[in-house]
């Protein structure tokens, strides 16, 4: 079905497009949201800033075109016979080591030498530090040896002999870097073959591909006229070529050493395979679909659906959550390794999902899909959770210490025995369980209203706190001039390594615009704080009894108004970790961070 006639039915009221097929149709820029391409053939179709929320392509084959995988295979068959050209041009330069000629048993000298710390290095390391070593140390020798000449010129000794000796050094470190780049193709043209065909299929094209490696040998044998390659220089010619192959081999096993080459690889197999860059994919479904050869960089993956989709490995994930293989391995179904640390998964769908004793430390969830996950023993201190869907959640034992709700958070239903506020240490074995009495738990719906934040606060944040007594005239002026804010203190928090930084938090109605209020209220303050002396005791005598309460308030530690927090922060008191121990001023417990 032609893209025009998808779009004509689509604007009729028709969303079923199942079974069809939309090879190298065009959908770019369409709007099909909520369209059903279920079990449709999407190869080479493009769907780049298409708005497909809610979409389903349940069972879909996505990727390359028949035309455009034997053109990408045909490229592969043409990079393969230049790596056989590399190999055997690197085994003549290697075999010159038995030449008669003083100059060319040197460069045969160098050749080798180079080629083993090449070869040693790349296996142990990576192919990018084994090439560094051996071209560092090519360069190293050819600098000393360029010295010894122009001493050896300047006395009229062996300045010939250095000269032949800085030539055959050059063809030293030329053969290192051929041997590079015919690994480089050698493991490109594996790991490629794989990508645009499979691996089934790639080992016929891996023979396809060696044949093309030995015909680019046999041609470069035959118009080479320095020299006739001998059994030793074909030796040479295949090792490169399996080091090549070895390469691709652990690249496909997921070394991530070389893993810049797979990344290569998949780029180069998705050129004209489906298309799904900067599209909204919205809770898009996308089980049990094929997507190899498949771009989704920059779409939106907010909430889509993978379960048991095959072959994402081999799509193009761009900088979404899909680039880490641990995470494509929960979203279809075969997660076992639970550790998210640090990791961006904004939007990530992990509803349903056994995360027991998971780790989502500094983890970022905001619109995470979460519904009925399991997340009991689960760490998520500093985890972002803005926007995300914790409905029907369990919570049992996880760890909760700086966690980033926000009123945005949904947590209807969550089901939670009790809760650990800081994780264990040797010095401080106790880790704060909530409620405090262990024989005891959360009642049915007891977590959520002792947990949800209560709305989003005007935060007044202090770096230096010189007179609370000024603190608390701004604060009153401030509620005095904005009585529709209905501002109320509702926590007061210290801040720093030294506890001297200040942070009030307040609630204001919702219509309220929170950026005037702060520039106000710390306009204000400066004005305040700029006053002469005399000045200051006059209003602080004009405003009396109210003052001194308030200004006693932001001094106290620990009464039962309200509790001061004791924060470790590091440059700019902008890294909020440490201990906390939040109360509101009307003895209720809240709390909510999101860190933009």
């Amino acid at each position: 079905m032609k893209a025009s006639e998808v779009l004509r039915r689509y604007k009729d009221g028709r969303r079923d497009f199942g079974g069809e097929s939309l090879r190298g149709q065009s959908f770019k820029g369409m709007n099909l949201t909520g369209a059903d391409f279920s079990e449709a053939d999407i190869r080479g179709a493009n769907f780049t800033n298409a708005c497909l929320r809610g979409a389903k392509f349940g069972g879909a084959k996505a990727g390359l075109q028949k035309r455009w995988a034997i053109f990408l295979v045909a490229v592969l068959w043409l990079l393969s016979a230049m790596s056989g050209i590399f190999s055997l041009w690197i085994g003549l330069l290697v075999e010159l080591i038995f030449d008669t000629s003083h100059i060319r048993r040197i460069a045969g000298l160098f050749s080798t030498i180079e080629l083993a710390i090449f070869f040693i290095v790349t296996i142990r390391k990576s192919l990018v530090v084994g090439l560094t070593a051996s071209l560092g140390a090519g360069v190293a020798v050819v600098m000393v040896t360029g010295v010894v000449t122009l001493a050896g010129a300047a006395t009229v000794i062996t300045a010939g002999t250095g000269t032949a000796a800085l030539i055959a050094i050059f063809i030293g470190v030329a053969a290192t870097a051929a041997a590079g780049a015919a690994t480089v193709v050698g493991a490109f043209t594996i790991a490629g073959a794989v990508a645009v065909v499979g691996a089934f299929s790639a080992a016929l094209v891996v023979i396809f591909i060696g044949a093309g490696a030995f015909t680019g040998s046999v041609t470069l044998a035959g118009v080479i006229t320095f020299a006739e390659p001998g059994a030793f220089a074909f030796a040479i010619a295949v090792a490169v070529t399996l080091l090549g192959a070895y390469l691709g081999y652990r690249i496909l096993c997921g070394d991530k050493r070389n893993a810049w080459i797979g990344s290569v690889s998949i780029a180069f197999a998705a050129k004209g395979g489906t298309s799904f860059r900067e599209a909204d994919l919205t809770d898009a479904d996308f089980t049990v679909a094929i997507l190899k050869s498949t771009d989704f960089r920059g779409a939106t993956l907010t909430r889509t659906c993978w379960h048991n989709a095959s072959k994402l490995d081999r799509a193009r994930p761009g900088t979404s959550y899909l680039q880490y293989v641990r995470v494509r391995q929960w979203l279809i179904g075969e997660g076992k390794d639970k550790n998210f640390e640090g990791q961006d998964l904004r939007g990530i769908n992990l509803q349903g999902a056994n995360l027991t004793d998971a780790n989502f430390l500094c983890a970022n969830l905001n619109k995470a899909s979460l519904q009925d996950a399991n997340l009991s023993r689960a760490n998520l201190m500093q985890t972002q959770l803005q926007c995300a869907d914790l409905t029907g959640a369990t919570l049992t034992g996880a760890y909760i210490k700086d966690w980033g709700i926000t009123t945005t958070t949904k947590l209807d239903g969550v089901r939670c025995d009790y809760v650990f506020m800081r994780l264990p240490t040797q010095d401080d074995p106790n880790p704060h369980r909530k409620p405090d009495d262990w024989n005891k738990n959360f009642a049915e719906g007891e977590f959520v209203d002792f947990i949800t934040p209560m709305v989003l606060t005007l935060d007044l944040y202090h770096n230096r706190v010189d007179d609370p007594r000024l603190i608390a005239i701004a604060w009153q002026e401030l509620v005095q001039e904005n009585p529709e804010a209905q501002l109320e203190l509702v926590s007061i928090e210290k801040r720093g390594k030294s506890k001297d930084k200040l942070l009030l938090k307040a609630e204001t109605s919702p219509q309220v615009e929170h950026s005037v209020l702060h520039s106000d209220y710390f306009t204000n303050l400066q004005h305040l704080e700029s006053l002469p002396p005399e000045a200051k005791q006059a209003l602080l005598r004009e405003r009396g009894e109210m003052i001194r309460v308030l200004a006693g308030l932001l001094t106290k530690h620990g009464s039962p108004e309200v509790s001061v927090n004791n924060h470790q922060t590091q440059e700019g008191d902008k890294n909020m970790a440490g201990d906390r121990n939040i109360y509101r001023v009307d003895g209720n417990y809240s709390e909510g961070i999101y860190n933009e």
